[in-house]
């Protein structure tokens, strides 16, 4: 199996674009409309207070995934996704690694994410890696379907 190489890459890169632009179809697909309106901007994930990871095989951007400050000692995950074509070959799990590596290196003590319901492989990749429900929060907290998760770091 190819190596997977991950790489920080600013939010507002055109291959971070691309991968993000892949994942909110993906989601609209799964959910209607633009897939998640959850405000988002570029600046939110520069270092110290987030970071933006692209994984890469063969020279392919194929994933992708994010963290931003959420307060001072959490990491709120953002925008994981994995292309199609390289599904079930650990780009997730990687990608995961690597966030909540960079979360801790930047002095985050906990990393929480939201998903929907929706989305039985995120649910399940996230489970593995020892998330744990908790009460929603963010821009979903209050839609039916929305499912939180937390980590310690």
């Amino acid at each position: 199996m190819p190596e997977i190489e991950i790489h920080t890459v600013p939010f507002d890169s055109p291959v971070a674009q691309r991968l993000i632009t892949a994942t909110l179809a993906d989601l609209g697909a799964r959910y209607g409309g633009s897939g998640d309106e959850t405000p988002v901007e570029a600046s939110e994930f520069v270092p110290p207070a987030g970071a933006f990871l692209v994984a890469w095989i063969d020279g392919q951007p194929v994933g992708c995934g994010g963290w931003r400050s959420h307060g001072d000692q959490a990491a709120e995950l953002k925008r994981m996704y994995t292309a199609p074509q390289a599904r079930g070959r650990g780009v997730a799990r990687t990608v995961l690694a690597a966030i909540e590596r960079s979360a801790r290196e930047h002095g985050r003590r906990r990393i929480i994410l939201e998903c929907g319901d929706r989305q039985p492989e995120a649910i399940a990749l996230y489970k593995a890696a020892g998330y744990e429900r908790i009460p929603n929060f963010g821009f979903y907290a209050d839609e039916p379907g929305c499912l939180s998760f937390g980590r310690t770091l």
